[in-house]
């Protein structure tokens, strides 16, 4: 499962190929050749493609029967529709088989009109390494080829070293040598047929293969590998571990003494360390390797202890004892905490007030605020130190209300309660529909939908005083620590510095509703307990456990966040996992949109799940609908490729379905409940998907622009910039910038100003990855930006990348081991090569720590070399991409991440634009550092530094744009017209992009020719929107031109059509205009319509 919404397709970059085709020949054929047959060449041009063809001839005195042609496609090119032969594409590698017309070579003759030819893309170059039954095709010797791969190596181990024997590789030339590989290291050269590993550790497994040299310096494929396990060391083991260090007291209660202690060395490895109380055994402490700390429990307090420790090995044998350590229990505290400052009312809602207090002192600390509602109990503030804010919730509109605060230390000592505070709550406005974001659908036939209950009468969101902006954290379910990697649970969430949860994930089951899976005891969403971690004890207020207990209890701390229920995912869009971890394939959204009878029971399902598990709202995380052939999880292509026609208008079905369903069940609670969806940020899904026509159903969008480039392809380049800087490998590779005005779409601004067409800033969120993606052994760029790093074996390319679609475009060859920490399993249990690591690790690499917690993660530092740091890792940083990396030049690692510099970066383009605010995935890649982890040298581990960031920069920023047509003024009355744009053509054939734009008069007054029909779009494509009817269209104005390096500069180009004098659109009627434009448009929006002096704004962009 990726929990990444890590593989795409390789294509995800390919956006639009050009050319500028002329006449090339491969080769004339030689006179008497030694090879009979030869091939010839040529390309001419069609425009926005070129026609390539390969004529063999025949030179030689007899007939050929058939043939084999072989070529590799130069960088850009690529191959579509193909007659006489049949090509197999492998990477950029093209062996071409005859048809039945062209098999037959005669003497002297060619295939002359039978000719294998195909449609190119990209430029004309004549294919390399062109070879015709194995020759060169312009006639000559056979160029040198490298050596066939040794035969499986036969392993005889000893306690410490494998001796490996192999059956010998052939050459043309002559085998020079063997490279011995353990894993993917190698440990060493050899110029015969066997060799010994030595050094090795008793009774672990290891794996090894071959590869073969040539006299060439040509390297052969691997051998398969063999896996062998040393053999156990039967020698007695008396050497006993060295004596720990001395322990030392880091924290102590009434009750109890941590204790740290200097980790023992041992021959064999230390298993264990026994603590002792005095002359007793009080604690034991085990692991691989154990922990060099504890805390000593049940203790008498104000009491003096002596603790000293000693250390096993596996053998039995111990160390002697360290020296002691001397402690005393803390005395009793029975003094409470000074009374909390009085109150004061520092923000309202209609259904909540916001108060504020001074600070209360104690002689151990405070530990908490509990705020009464008269005399009961309305919320408890807890942290370290606890905030003196809070918000109690829940309250009746335009109601009095007295609150006052008490403080607490951690022995349970209260003080004495603040003085009083009175406030009332607002009351809400007696029209609902003064609350709606500008541009948000409104349900026909549903009334009274409680807008205000969550915005406010400009159609901001109400988020508390110190949230003007969204801080969107999406919380995984997988993270629960039972499988013994770290946990992350809800008590750990930054609840203070968000505004939004979004819960990772539910799935469609195959019912086709929302479930999270069977109330089992170990599903973790509403199952699984975790006894004994504080914070993590179960309210029992609900019916249900896991971490959906754990979010309503935390949320009734802070009620200002709200949680939303996250659907499918990119491991769950097209399948779902089942009660025993394994995928069923069910066609999940693909499947479930294409009727209106089973998207009415998903949004049933939905609602009623919202209900029962106190969701505010629901995240759609469709993965994805698009035209795009073979685009999201490559599990899904035979469910998707089918449907790819119909799966964006299934889309739209769903969520308007969805919208409507919400909004009646909000009128009917009294609850408004959100629908918001995560969006992609790939131009190439993005031109299949029409114009996103889902956008007017949100309440905003979470842009996935994270992702952009990644080990799919061997393009090394930033996961997540957030500007383009003109030298995009991939986008030079498929000519991108001649072709769109220097505009390069693989970044964060292009994405914004995509959606920005159709949306207004603040309800769209720019998206940010709390980890890395990357490569190893990257050649070129500059510390590997821009460089290349394609898979050596291009045959064992992940599923859905290079040449298992069809890709020209090799496979990446992606980070391992040490370098990819947070890896993915493929479906043979090997581990998916990707470089993905959370920030926290990606800054311990930085500094040169191995981190103490990777053996948690299945990495084997001892016997992997691969899983151990080496080499050096040196931070770069693009400050115009903003975008972070680290380069270890030893070992050719590039890896892409986030990090402070380009965090507050982002945190300050989305205050300047104006967005809504910025979506996290997931909050479990922050980090913090702690000085006293690994045995108190210090490493960094999960934190918060980067939300908080995020945080501090939001809460003073202005609020976000809340009108479509920013400082634009627009008319006040409307005119009932619907604006649709379809026709579009379905995935590569959609270039140029050319729908129709159908305009449909739906009120009483007729349309007369000499009207104009004005709209803006945004800047992510450039301003050469032209049309094909005969109406007149004219540029306005233009938001930006040329190259986007640095950013696009304004929001909009503003078109206008002008209705020709010969036509009218009557009460009723449609009229249709043929549009042609470039890259990807979101939804055209901001539409005036002039005629007889008087302008309107029309019934499409669903205005306040």
């Amino acid at each position: 499962m990726s929990r990444l919404r890590s593989w795409r397709t390789v294509a995800v970059a390919v956006l639009y190929g050009a050319a500028t085709v002329g006449m090339a020949v491969v080769g004339a054929p030689a006179a008497h050749a030694a090879a009979s047959l030869t091939a010839k060449f040529a390309a001419s041009d069609r425009g926005t493609w070129w026609q390539g063809t390969y004529e063999v001839k025949n030179a030689g005195d007899s007939a050929a029967t058939t043939w084999t042609l072989e070529f590799d496609l130069n960088s850009g090119q690529s191959i579509g529709n193909w007659w006489n032969g049949t090509p197999t594409v492998s990477g950029s590698h093209v062996t071409v088989k005859p048809s039945s017309a062209n098999a037959n070579v005669p003497a002297g003759g060619s295939t002359g009109g039978n000719s294998f030819g195909f449609v190119g893309m990209g430029p004309t170059t004549p294919p390399a390494n062109c070879k015709i039954n194995g020759n060169p095709c312009e006639g000559g010797p056979p160029p040198d080829t490298p050596p066939t791969a040794p035969g499986k190596p036969v392993a005889t181990p000893t306690t410490n070293s494998v001796a490996l024997t192999w059956a010998a590789s052939t050459d043309d030339k002559g085998v020079s040598g063997y490279d011995v590989y353990q894993g993917t290291a190698k440990v060493t050269s050899v110029t015969t047929t066997s060799a010994t590993v030595n050094g090795l550790t008793p009774d672990t497994e290891y794996t090894f293969s071959v590869k073969a040299k040539d006299t060439a310096g040509q390297e052969s494929p691997s051998s398969p590998s063999t896996t062998v396990r040393t053999l156990k060391d039967e020698t007695p083991d008396t050497e006993a571990p060295t004596t720990p260090g001395t322990p030392t007291v880091t924290a102590r209660t009434t009750t109890s003494v941590t204790l740290q202690w200097g980790a023992s060395t041992d021959n064999r490895g230390v298993t264990a360390y026994e603590v002792y109380n005095g002359n007793a055994s009080a604690s034991t402490v085990t692991g691989t390797p154990p922990a060099t700390t504890t805390t000593i429990s049940g203790l008498t307090q104000d009491t003096e202890y002596t603790f000293k420790v000693r250390a096993k090995d596996g053998a039995g044998n111990q160390s002697d004892f360290s020296a002691t350590v001397t402690a005393r229990t803390d005395k009793p505290d029975t003094e409470p905490p000074t009374t909390p400052g009085t109150p004061t009312a520092t923000g309202k809602t209609n259904n909540s007030v916001t108060l504020t207090w001074g600070a209360s002192t104690d002689n151990k600390g405070v530990v908490s605020y509990e705020v009464y509602n008269g005399n009961a109990s309305a919320t408890v503030v807890t942290g370290t130190p606890p905030a003196t804010t809070a918000t109690v919730s829940g309250l009746t509109e335009d109601t009095e209300y007295t609150f006052k605060v008490r403080a607490k230390d951690a022995a349970g000592n209260q003080s004495g309660f603040s003085a009083t505070v009175t406030a009332r709550t607002d009351k809400l406005p007696t029209d609902q529909s003064a609350c709606r974001p500008d541009g948000l659908y409104q349900s026909p036939g549903v009334t009274g939908v409680p807008y205000c209950t969550v915005y406010d009468t400009n159609g901001r969101e109400k988020m508390g005083a110190d949230h003007p902006r969204r801080v969107v954290g999406y919380f995984t379910s997988w993270r629960t620590g039972k499988d013994g990697s770290p946990a992350y649970l809800a008590k750990d969430i930054p609840w203070d510095k968000i505004t939004h949860i979004n819960y990772a994930f539910a799935h469609i089951d195959g019912q086709g509703k929302v479930s999270v899976g069977s109330p089992i005891a170990n599903n973790p969403s509403i199952g699984m307990e975790w006894p004994g971690i504080a914070g993590a004890e179960m309210d029992p207020a609900y019916s249900y456990k896991g971490h959906f207990n754990l979010l309503n209890k935390f949320k009734k701390q802070h009620p200002n966040v709200k949680t939303i229920l996250s659907v499918g995912g990119w491991a769950e869009t097209g399948g779902y996992i089942d009660d025993n971890g394994v995928r069923q394939a069910s066609g999940g959204f693909y499947t479930m949109a294409s009727s209106q009878a089973s998207i009415n029971t998903f949004a049933d399902s939905a609602v009623k799940f919202l209900k029962d598990y106190g969701f505010d709202g629901l995240d759609i995380d469709y993965e994805y609908a698009t035209s795009a052939p073979n685009a999201g999880n490559p599990d899904d292509f035979s469910f998707s490729n089918p449907r790819r026609a119909t799966l964006m208008a299934g889309y739209v079905n769903l969520m308007k379905t969805l919208r409507q369903k919400l909004d009646a069940a909000a009128a009917a609670d009294g609850k408004y409940y959100l629908l918001t969806a995560a969006t992609t940020a790939s131009g190439w899904i993005l031109r299949g998907s029409e114009t996103y026509q889902v956008t007017p159903y949100l309440d905003y969008a979470n842009m996935m622009t994270y992702d952009l480039h990644g080990a799919w392809n061997h393009f090394v380049g930033p996961l997540q910039a957030l500007y383009d800087d003109g030298t995009d490998a991939e986008m030079k590779h498929w000519n991108v910038y001649g072709t769109y005005s220097g505009i390069g779409y693989m970044n964060g601004d292009w994405a914004f100003h995509h959606l920005r067409g159709a949306m207004q800033a603040g309800r769209i969120n720019l998206g940010v990855g709390y980890y890395s993606r990357g490569w190893q052994r990257v050649t070129g760029g500059t510390d590997g930006l821009w460089g290349t790093s394609a898979l050596p074996d291009q045959k064992n390319c992940p599923e859905g990348t290079g040449g298992k679609i069809g890709s020209t475009v090799p496979c990446g060859d992606g980070a391992i081991g040490i370098d990819n920490l947070w890896h993915d399993l493929d479906k043979a249990g090997k581990e998916v090569p990707a470089g993905v690591n959370p920030v926290w690790h990606f800054k311990n690499l930085q500094e040169g720590k191995q981190g103490s917690y990777i053996t948690q993660y299945g990495l084997t530092p001892d016997t992997d070399p691969t899983d151990r740091i080496s080499g050096t890792y040196v931070r770069k940083y693009s400050s115009s991409m903003v975008a972070p990396w680290l380069w270890n030049n030893d070992k050719k690692v590039y890896l892409s991440t986030e990090d402070d510099q380009s965090i507050q970066a982002k945190a300050d383009y989305v205050a300047n634009k104006g967005m809504g605010g910025i979506m996290i995935w997931e909050l479990a890649g922050d980090y913090a550092y702690y000085p006293e982890r690994d045995s108190g040298k210090g490493e960094y581990f999960i934190g918060d530094t980067l939300t908080t960031k995020i945080y501090n920069t939001f809460k003073t920023a202005a609020p976000y744009g809340n009108l479509k047509a920013g400082t634009r003024t627009m008319p006040t009355e409307t005119l009932n017209v619907q604006a649709d744009l379809y026709g579009f053509a379905v995935g590569d054939a959609n270039y140029p992009i050319s729908p129709k734009f159908k305009f449909t008069n739906n009120s009483t007054t007729t349309i007369p020719g000499g009207a104009t029909i004005e709209f803006d779009y945004g800047t992510s494509a450039p301003a050469t929107m032209t049309q094909q009817t005969g109406w007149t269209l004219s540029v306005v104005s233009t938001g930006h031109t040329g190259p986007n390096v640095g950013g696009l500069k304004g929001d909009f180009h503003r078109i206008r059509l002008t209705v020709p004098t010969w036509e009218s659109i009557a009460p009723g009627q449609s009229k249709e205009v043929q549009l042609r434009y470039d890259l990807p448009i979101a939804t055209p929006s901001n539409f005036v319509v002039t005629f007889g002096g008087k302008s309107y704004r029309i019934a499409t962009d669903n205005p306040r």
